[in-house]
């Protein structure tokens, strides 16, 4: 005959267990329901572990002259974690232009690292002068977390101001508005700061990864050395 404490805690711990398994279909399903009334379903990723090697993929753009026309560099670096380059892959966009989410997203779902990424990561959500990311887009076409991480805090209003000299300016202020409220994130113990938008994955986990890949300054080593890369090859 079985101790009926032992029986008991059983009961508790498997009660515990369908309620946990009942909040999370719950969620997830009035994630996808929001979603698709939108005409858009997200990818939710929830790490149960994050390791020390996650292969993340970082993005920026090369540079180039202000008020011109053209194509601008854009790369993607693959690294693990914060310490190993994996890989890179590139692609082009046009200067202020509306190409870059169709551009980027074709770019990582053709890259043979794609099946080994977990974590997108973004040098802010504007590429090639006010060429606009949709986040949620990039989202839910890779089925990726969408990282993106800015030194400064974006002024909304300026940028606003500025797209209404270009065409399609409603198309790009939806995709600025779809990045969500940029999120202030302590690094170096406190005493600096950078900030962040986060889409398919949890603000706890995006955190997180943030702090374990900036192993050599305040951002993702990843993306510091996809910056140097699309800085160096824009000139030729």
């Amino acid at each position: 005959m079985l101790c009926p404490l032992f029986t008991t805690r059983a009961f508790i711990l498997f009660e515990q267990s369908k309620f946990s398994f009942r909040l999370n279909l719950i969620t997830s399903f009035s994630l996808y329901v929001c979603c698709a009334s939108r005409g858009e379903v997200l990818t939710y990723r929830k790490f149960r572990v994050i390791k020390p090697e996650i292969r993340v993929l970082a993005v920026d753009d090369g540079i180039f002259k202000p008020r011109t026309r053209g194509y601008v560099p854009v790369i993607g670096v693959v690294f693990r974690g914060g310490y190993w380059l994996d890989g890179v892959m590139h692609t082009k966009i046009r200067v202020d232009g509306t190409d870059a989410t169709r551009k980027i997203s074709q770019m990582i779902t053709n890259s043979p690292h794609y099946k080994q990424l977990r974590v997108i990561m973004l040098d802010g959500i504007t590429f090639a002068g006010f060429n606009v990311v949709d986040i949620k887009e990039l989202n839910t076409k890779t089925k990726l977390p969408v990282i993106t991480v800015t030194r400064e805090k974006p002024n909304l209003e300026d940028i606003r101001r500025a797209l209404k000299n270009l065409p399609k300016s409603e198309e790009r202020w939806k995709a600025i508005l779809n990045a969500g409220e940029p999120v202030e994130v302590p690094v170096k113990s406190g005493k600096e700061k950078i900030y962040m938008q986060a889409v398919g994955i949890s603000l706890e986990d995006a955190i997180k990864i943030l702090k374990l890949t900036s192993t050599r300054s305040n951002i993702p080593e990843a993306l510091r050395v996809a910056h140097l890369i699309a800085s160096g090859i824009t000139p030729l």
